[in-house]
């Protein structure tokens, strides 16, 4: 037996008339995507093909973020061509922004809102990057500047562009941070070498550096916390 189109569907089961008339808190992720992919493949509906990307994530929206347009595409989902890749790509990429516009309002009072900042921003990425905080004398985020991609090395990671940065907007204090790929939140003896490097320079600065952090997938790592900041 033939299945039946969303267009044949009961009215209140539809994905995109159960949003108008509910909300979207009423739908499910899977209908939220049937909604962006909008039509199906010949051998389901939307909603079967939005089912199918999320069987490859573990139906984990955060997993899914994580996965660029190639990676999309290379799964071959019956349904998902290069244009609904590229939307699906580009609405999480906008949810992540929306959710690091409200924390950067936040005020920062622990490593937990810092991490919370970070994660979003960081712990999906499949190359290692290092970023630098910037906060006013109110712990506000005024700032946050992307210093190096890759490895972690002395040399990638530009002391002078972090200070520089930091007068440039004011900054009285800042946190760095970057992320692992791996998952492993453990720092290494060259994470805690730059860690100090950049103290040292900000205190002649009188700019103090309040944490370094490490995020991924499994959580987040404290310099502070742990009392690695001398």
């Amino acid at each position: 037996m033939q299945k039946k189109k969303i267009k044949e569907w009961a009215l209140d089961d539809r994905p995109r008339e159960k949003l108008i008339t509910k909300g979207a808190t009423s739908l499910s992720n899977a209908e939220l995507l049937a909604i962006l992919i909008n039509t199906g493949s010949p051998k389901g509906t939307a909603l079967d093909v939005a089912k199918a990307l999320l069987d490859i994530c573990g139906n984990k929206l955060h997993q899914l973020a994580r996965l660029s347009v190639k990676e999309i595409m290379e799964h071959k989902i019956p349904g998902i061509g290069l244009a609904k890749a590229v939307a699906i790509h580009a609405a999480l990429s906008l949810s992540a922004r929306k959710e690091l516009e409200d924390k950067s309002r936040s005020q920062i009072t622990c490593s937990r809102d810092m991490a919370d900042f970070l994660i979003p921003h960081m712990a999906h990425l499949q190359h290692e990057v290092f970023m630098a905080i910037y906060l006013n004398s109110a712990n506000h985020i005024l700032h946050h500047k992307i210093i190096s991609t890759g490895g972690l090395t002395a040399t990638s990671v530009d002391v002078r562009v972090i200070l520089k940065t930091a007068l440039q907007y004011n900054a009285v204090a800042m946190v760095v941070a970057h992320n692992h790929p791996s998952g492993s939140l453990k720092p290494s003896p060259q994470d805690q070498k730059i860690t100090e490097s950049i103290r040292a320079a900000a205190k002649l600065m009188e700019i103090i550096m309040l944490d370094h952090i490490i995020v991924s997938d499994h959580g987040f790592f404290s310099f502070l916390d742990n009392d690695l900041l001398e």
